[in-house]
């Protein structure tokens, strides 16, 4: 494997999209890997690489995701679980979190302290534990039985466990314990997330009150909005301190529902997700979601024998296009508020400050697209791990 090159390299694309801006034309530079320029027009030098039909944006962050390419990250074999996040990574995902069902005490231990080595070797950038800590009646594909009270013992040893790399939990907060639970988690540099919940509007609004700051999946495995009991849902859309995910497969979430949510929380506030499972980019067929059978038909996943949805079969280049046609901005603009729900919002409500965005000073870690919006390149860390199709000039590096 070669190193990173730490001479600059200069790659000039049709659009360039860098935070609220779309500069079309634009240029960017990287050194090692670093972003160290970037701007609109003419490059301050020649090209490296030019690519004038390409839009340039942020490399993607997923905060939720199961697995892919016909991988898991609830299995027990690391490679498996590498391998998902390099399935991922060719999709343009460069920063995911690995996300975990409900399992045994056991079982969830076991699995958090082998993604805590692949933290550490910056294989995935945190764990997820969405569960065990959810709703009976909201529990959607999770093993009911495995179901618990967030337990604070529990929970402490998970955080032994993940030495530092559990990221983020979801948990149902009118569960016994479930504000004790957020305030720990909260307390300890955890994303506490409200989800997989059947809490009211009241319940959700002391949810946030003690820390929690993401919706897991909005409107998914949530009490439904009613207009005497809006629920969980609305409490958090409207909370300034949250991030909502959305699942934007066009499956979980309807497209006008995605559009009223983006129009009502912001782009800034709404982090698009893929909750892929191991089916995405494999065949339709069996699988597994934890200890559940799926069965995936026509691209969907869902609890065998059952209507329940069971994670999706998405790569974050198609919800980077479904957040792109759910704005119904104009293209420039549009095009800004897909790059804010996949990259930066979801780097700001994790707390990762040096990702999400194309600016000097960060990484650089970024996707190239097609007219189409299909994913032609990825860059992750200042090296082509999709190399592009024309490169030019002994500067860029690739594996």
């Amino acid at each position: 494997m070669s190193t990173v090159s730490t001479v600059s390299t200069v790659i000039a694309a049709g659009t360039i999209v860098a935070g609220a801006r779309a500069h079309s034309p634009g240029w960017i530079e990287t050194a090692g890997d670093r972003i160290v320029g970037c701007g609109t027009g003419i490059p301050p030098r020649a090209a490296d690489l030019d690519l004038p039909d390409a839009v340039l944006v942020p490399g993607f962050v997923d905060m939720h995701c199961h697995g892919g390419g016909g991988h898991a990250y609830t299995d027990a074999d690391p490679e498996i679980a590498a391998a998902a996040a390099r399935f991922h990574l060719r999709h343009g995902t460069t920063t995911t979190l690995a996300s975990l069902v409900t399992a045994s005490p056991d079982d969830l231990r076991r699995s958090v302290r082998m993604l805590a080595d692949l933290v550490d070797d910056g294989v995935v950038a945190g764990i997820h534990l969405e569960g065990p800590w959810l709703s009976h009646a909201r529990c959607g594909a999770h093993a009911v039985e495995q179901l618990r009270e967030p337990d604070a013992a529990e929970i402490d040893t998970l955080l032994r466990a993940g030495r530092g790399a559990i990221a983020m939990a979801t948990i149902a907060p009118e569960r016994s314990g479930g504000l004790a639970a957020i305030r720990r988690l909260a307390d300890a540099g955890v994303v506490a997330a409200v989800g997989h919940t059947d809490a009211t509007y009241a319940q959700a609004r002391d949810a946030v009150e003690a820390g929690a700051t993401v919706a897991t999946h909005l409107f998914n495995a949530m009490r439904p909005l009613h207009h005497r009991e809006p629920g969980a849902a609305l409490a958090l859309l409207e909370s300034p301190e949250v991030t909502v995910e959305v699942v934007a497969d066009g499956v979980h979430i309807h497209p006008a529902l995605q559009h009223h949510i983006l129009a009502s929380a912001g782009s800034p506030r709404v982090a698009g997700i893929t909750d892929a499972m191991a089916a995405a980019g494999a065949p339709d067929g069996g699988y597994t979601l934890g200890t559940l059978a799926v069965t995936v038909e026509h691209g969907v996943a869902k609890l065998a024998g059952t209507d329940t949805i069971a994670g999706s079969t998405a790569t974050m280049d198609r919800i980077f296009r479904n957040m792109f046609a759910a704005s119904r901005l104009p293209r420039g603009q549009a095009l800004s508020a897909a790059a804010e729900t996949t990259a930066a919002a979801p780097a700001r409500a994790l707390g990762l400050t040096d990702i999400g965005t194309l600016r000097p000073g960060l990484r650089a870690d970024m996707v190239v697209l097609d007219g189409d919006l299909a994913v032609t390149a990825v860059m992750s860390r200042g090296r082509w791990t999709v190399a592009p199709v024309r490169p030019v000039g002994s500067t860029i590096a690739s594996t």
